[in-house]
């Protein structure tokens, strides 16, 4: 009787979490990184600027389905029921009511569980990785050997996060390193992952070159690691990461699985908390820790029941405070601050561009979201044109900026609305805009500088010997089209910011055919590590990402 009505309260209970998913992916818009993903799936590939290609892969079988928000975010969401699932079958000592209390108390896993992101499969394959973990220790043959190698893969292919699980596990279990089994299993990861480092190789490293030294590196602010702490605690709730924290780390693993449950949450935090003072750490980068804090609570609770009467108070209020969010999120009341701008008038924003600019595709000005929100509501394609004085994306790397060249456009710009001789007014603000009867932007002309990094003392000149290669029908257009005004640019960068620009005078068809070598002075400059970009200014469009960076050293 009790194991028939345990299984009624689970039918109920995942049922419900389905069809709760369901209903808010459907009746909530695209956020601007949903879109963004979006587009990657129109560009299948083994892998992207920011990402691997999963999420992708992901969002392109669900719209194949449906051509709507619930077709991108379908497969997130069965993903996410699934997670629930996994998650549940790796507790040793199971008390479903207390698990169930645990799950709906956490925000992150309802609100945020559906979305189209890469944390989303990160979050499945870190369950579903930890589930083939306790089979492998449990019976290490070839089959689970193999099953290990295999999600360890589709792990890694779903963020790059997914390797500090792997690594975290082996600490656990350092005598793991004995057995051929494990080493079989990392052969076979690496194997089934080789096509996304062949993508790296003919990408110059492109994605690992980017997080591992590019992104999210600045001056350290104190609010960096206070925000991080804040925010893991809410992260985990947004009320039952007051229990859940200490209980998780109060409890004494018991297993295998346990132990690298432990390590795993303990190392996110502390790798994260670390990484909090090179700059701003995301909050849902520590998200497969949610593995680790219902698991290792409820083991530490079920053997403590007079702490469920606490937690069931505390469930309950969250379960409310998180069905206001799912209204919030779906219907547009309340105040307007950051999370409504992200969730709402997405659709009249759009719609309200293209009511003006019609079926002619719109260019956006360093705005990668906002031209793929576009894309999406409008139907019409879009582009994002990006300032080398800003972070690169894979509108840098599509061919639609090819596609683009010589054609009627719109140029769309959210930031310098004043520059332009018109403007829209939509729910989320004013967009300028402006039309060009030739669209005419040359970021696939690559520029490399023959030296790998330049050594210079102060108020000696810079010599940059420069190697020019576009495509044939980019070389072309440019030598046919001599009105088109266009320039090098150079720019000194000291870690984000630009501190020096150089107009040099020579444009682009000189640059094609000539090769030029070019001095710099260097009196301004004082003593450092710098790094120089290159960049080609058309018209009144950013200086696009032409070249790589180059380290520039000068001494006094």
């Amino acid at each position: 009787m009790n194991n028939l009505l345990s299984k009624y309260y689970r039918l109920i209970f995942y049922a419900c979490w389905l069809l709760l998913a369901l209903v808010q992916s459907f009746a909530t818009e695209l956020i601007d990184d949903e879109a963004y993903y979006w587009a990657y799936s129109k560009f299948l590939a083994w892998g992207y600027f920011d990402h691997p290609p999963m999420i992708a892969l992901l969002i392109k079988c669900g719209y194949a389905l449906f051509q709507n928000e619930l077709g991108v975010r379908l497969f997130p969401v069965i993903l996410n029921l699934a997670t629930i699932v996994l998650i549940e079958s790796l507790l040793e000592k199971k008390n479903f009511i207390l698990f169930a209390l645990l799950t709906v108390s956490i925000g992150f896993l309802q609100t945020a569980g559906i979305l189209a992101v890469p944390d989303t499969p990160l979050l499945f394959f870190s369950a579903l990785y930890f589930y083939c973990y306790k089979k492998f220790v449990a019976n290490t043959s070839w089959q689970t050997t193999f099953g290990l190698g295999f999600v360890t893969a589709l792990l890694f292919y779903s963020k790059y996060h997914g390797i500090l699980i792997v690594v975290f596990t082996i600490l656990s279990n350092l005598k793991l390193l004995r057995y051929k089994y494990i080493w079989f299993s990392f052969f076979c990861a690496l194997l089934i992952y080789s096509p996304h480092l062949f993508w790296q190789w003919e990408n110059n490293w492109l994605s690992f070159r980017y997080h591992l030294f590019e992104s999210n590196v600045n001056a350290y602010n104190i609010s960096y690691t206070t925000d991080y702490i804040l925010v893991q605690l809410l992260l985990a709730g947004p009320l039952m990461g007051f229990a859940l924290l200490p209980f998780s780390f109060l409890y004494n693993p018991k297993t295998a699985l346990e132990r690298a449950l432990k390590f795993s949450m303990v190392g996110f935090y502390l790798f994260f908390f670390l990484s909090s003072f090179r700059g701003r750490v995301e909050a849902n980068w520590t998200l497969p820790v949610l593995i680790s804090l219902v698991v290792l609570s409820h083991q530490f609770i079920v053997d403590r029941l007079r702490f469920v009467k606490a937690i069931k108070i505390l469930a309950v209020t969250s379960l409310i405070i998180i069905a206001l969010v799912r209204v919030y999120l779906i219907v547009d009341i309340g105040p307007d601050n950051l999370i409504k701008k992200r969730f709402h008038h997405n659709k009249s924003w759009a719609k309200a561009i293209a009511s003006k600019t019609g079926d002619i595709p719109v260019v956006f000005k360093n705005s990668y979201q906002r031209a793929s929100l576009f894309w999406f509501y409008s139907g019409i394609p879009s582009h994002s044109l990006n300032s080398y004085k800003e972070r690169r994306n894979n509108f840098n790397l599509w061919p639609i900026e090819n596609k683009l060249l010589g054609q009627p456009v719109f140029i769309a710009d959210i930031y310098e609305i004043q520059l332009y001789p018109d403007s829209i007014k939509t729910q989320k603000g004013s967009v300028g805009i402006q039309f060009d009867s030739s669209f005419s932007s040359f970021e696939k002309v690559k520029i490399t500088l023959r030296e790998k990094k330049l050594d210079v003392k102060k108020f000696d000149s810079i010599k940059l010997d420069c190697h020019i290669s576009a495509p044939e029908f980019l070389r072309i257009f440019v030598l046919n089209r001599p009105e088109i005004k266009t320039e090098l640019l150079i720019g000194i960068f000291k870690g984000r910011d630009l501190v020096q620009e150089f107009k040099t005078n020579i444009a682009l068809p000189q640059l094609l055919l000539n090769h030029p070598n070019i001095s710099l002075p260097t009196n301004n400059l004082p003593a450092g590590k710098y790094f120089i970009r290159l960049a080609i200014q058309s018209k009144n469009y950013p200086p696009t990402h032409n070249s790589e960076k180059t380290e520039l050293i000068i001494r006094d």
